[in-house]
């Protein structure tokens, strides 16, 4: 199934797809049918996600072009990205092709929804795409067996992992530069693993920068797949329900070609999964308010 967050009339909801009328059905917080959060019922396991589902799906149809859009979870209590999983972006980007996981966190704050604007900052004119599959964690764990890897995802969504690419390299550490507020999207729903091919193989990605494709890939090309991701990952920390695997992006970056292409304000991005959807966002200029000073 898919299942989308968004906020209407100031008040947060979510809502199930229909696919036999290509409708979605739901309600927002203030109904007394509303089943609870997201992030609760991801939490409280796949079961009490698919009875809220039900519910939701004996609720009013929800027009999308009426509301806007939520990052499909919304306080993700991990956000674990993998650098360099496709070997042709690797050698673009001058790296030799790790033989083990390229790996860096993301904050929540800079997490937005499809539709909201991407932050163009003025440090820095090097905001780049990267577009990218996005494992949603249902069932926690450590040390977890690769046969039992994939029964720990609950879910598949898309990502651009923003990148302001003089601020990554500014250390090995590429932390600075893949946090900056509003360069991280993600969305625009969350399609349940039971809908897709085991580990999300064989799907065609592609970003477009303004209706240019400039990334192509399939899923199929990642050099660390989703169990063994999840196996690497849970042998260090565990996982959580509710953490995301961004799980990393193919060639085509803007920082790889001459000249560069990087994303300015007025761009348009665009990051679509086969079978998963479409997440776009429109790049705006960051206003940063002057700091005050208590005295």
């Amino acid at each position: 199934m898919k299942l989308v967050r968004f906020l209407s009339k100031g008040r947060e909801g979510w809502a199930v797809h229909d696919p036999a009328t290509d409708s979605w059905h739901g309600t927002t917080t203030d109904s007394q049918a509303y089943p609870g959060t997201m992030d609760a019922l991801i939490r409280k396991g796949g079961d009490a996600l698919a009875q809220a589902a039900g519910v939701m799906a004996h609720q009013a149809a929800i027009d999308l072009a009426n509301v806007q859009f939520l990052a499909p979870v919304a306080n993700p209590p991990k956000i674990i990205c993998v650098g360099l999983n496709y070997k042709d972006h690797s050698e673009e980007s001058g790296f030799k092709q790790p033989d083990y996981p390229t790996l860096f966190s993301r904050f929540n704050t800079s997490v937005i929804g499809h539709g909201d604007a991407l932050l163009h900052t003025s440090l820095s004119d090097t905001l780049d795409y990267e577009g990218e599959l996005v494992v949603v964690i249902g069932k926690g764990g450590v040390n977890i067996a690769r046969e039992n890897a994939l029964s720990h995802v609950l879910a598949y969504s898309v990502f651009n992992d923003g990148s302001i690419r003089e601020y990554q390299f500014k250390s090995p550490q590429w932390m600075m530069g893949k946090n900056f507020d509003g360069t991280g999207a993600f969305g625009p729903w969350m399609v349940t693993a039971d809908e897709l091919p085991p580990g999300a193989r064989g799907l065609l990605l592609e970003t477009r920068l303004n209706g240019q494709t400039v990334q192509s890939a399939n899923t199929d090309d990642m050099v660390f797949d989703v169990e063994s991701l999840i196996v690497i990952l849970s042998e260090v920390f565990t996982l959580e329900a509710g953490d995301l695997i961004v799980a990393g992006t193919p060639s085509g970056i803007g920082h790889a070609r001459e000249p560069k292409l990087y994303m300015r304000p007025g761009d348009v991005c665009e990051v679509e999964i086969e079978r998963i959807g479409l997440l776009r966002n429109k790049v705006q200029s960051r206003v940063t308010a002057p700091s005050t000073v208590n005295h």
